[in-house]
């Protein structure tokens, strides 16, 4: 039904599908793959630190360090809690006092209430404590990498809209900047993988690019509206709105601009799937003018829509 005009290679998510296959670009902008006998290497350790979102990461953090002053404190005990000055009472105090011990050597505290009194002592307290220096040190590199590292920060529209657009209709998403910092000359890029049987009891997927109104301008200081006109050049031409509603197809949009902040290109992807469509409504303004004649965009604002 849609038209060959925009259709394009594989963007690079594959032309195998099923009927039930999730979307290839999740909502965080993020891909839905699951990788399996990946083999892992060392190397690999910081950026996958990098990666994890801060929740993760300081639960892992947490729980590092709380396994890390058990094991040594575990040390302190098989060897007698008395080589590091501390009363031998029972099981359970003594290893709470071993685990501060071992909190107070690893940070380089030493509050002076206990400290090795035997060689054997002193050789595990010794490698603890070089062992925190090189610990703090990496931990220190993993806090500096994340926050300095470049990442975009636009937000989507929650819905796609299905509106009046000249004298026929047309596809709407809108974009903002979350930050303050300048977005300059921001570029996007968006095509359609339409999913459908491939005559064999399995499903293919073919690709069209959208063409928009208008696919870079010069600077993002509010919002942007993207319009892509369902024309006679359109793929999406010879769909019905119930057809687009059913159709098992995605959108994929890639934007790409120079963050001031960063002094670098930064790119975000994003989807969206036709059961977000909306139709018949368009986007409300989501920034006015205050009283000194300045703009204000209400990002609460973003997602709010009407009908026409």
């Amino acid at each position: 039904m849609e038209s060959n005009t925009n259709k394009v290679e594989d963007p690079g998510v594959g032309r195998f599908s099923k009927e039930k296959a999730k979307r290839f670009i999740s909502e965080e902008g993020t891909f839905n793959v699951i990788h399996k006998n990946r083999k892992r290497i060392v190397n690999e350790t910081y950026t996958y630190l990098i990666g994890l979102s801060w929740s993760h990461f300081l639960l892992l953090l947490t729980l590092s360090f709380i396994l890390l002053n058990s094991f040594f404190a575990a040390l302190y005990l098989v060897i007698g809690v008395e080589n590091i000055g501390i009363k031998p009472i029972g099981v359970t105090e003594n290893f709470y006092k071993a685990f501060f011990f071992s909190v107070q050597t690893i940070t380089s505290v030493g509050y002076g209430l206990y400290a090795p009194t035997k060689l054997l002592a002193g050789i595990i307290s010794s490698i603890e404590a070089f062992v925190g220096l090189v610990s703090f040190a990496f931990v220190t590199g993993l806090l500096y990498g994340r926050f300095s590292k470049p990442k975009s920060n636009i937000r989507f529209s929650k819905n796609i809209l299905y509106t009046d657009y000249k004298q026929g209709k047309a596809l709407m998403f809108r974009v903002v900047n979350r930050r303050k910092s300048m977005v300059v000359l921001p570029k996007i890029k968006v095509s359609v993988s339409i999913s459908k049987p491939d005559g064999n009891n399995g499903f293919q997927n073919e690709f069209f690019n959208l063409k928009l109104e208008r696919e870079q301008i010069t600077y993002l200081p509010t919002s942007w509206t993207l319009v892509h006109e369902i024309d006679n050049d359109s793929p999406l031409k010879n769909y019905t709105v119930n057809q687009l509603l059913e159709l098992h197809a995605e959108i994929l949009i890639l934007l790409s601009y120079h963050d001031d902040s960063f002094n670098d290109v930064l790119h975000q992807a994003h989807s969206y799937t036709f059961n977000t469509l909306k139709v018949n409504y368009k986007f409300k303004k989501a920034f006015e003018f205050n009283s000194d004649g300045k703009v204000v965009l209400d990002h609460a604002k973003i997602d709010d829509i009407e009908l026409i």
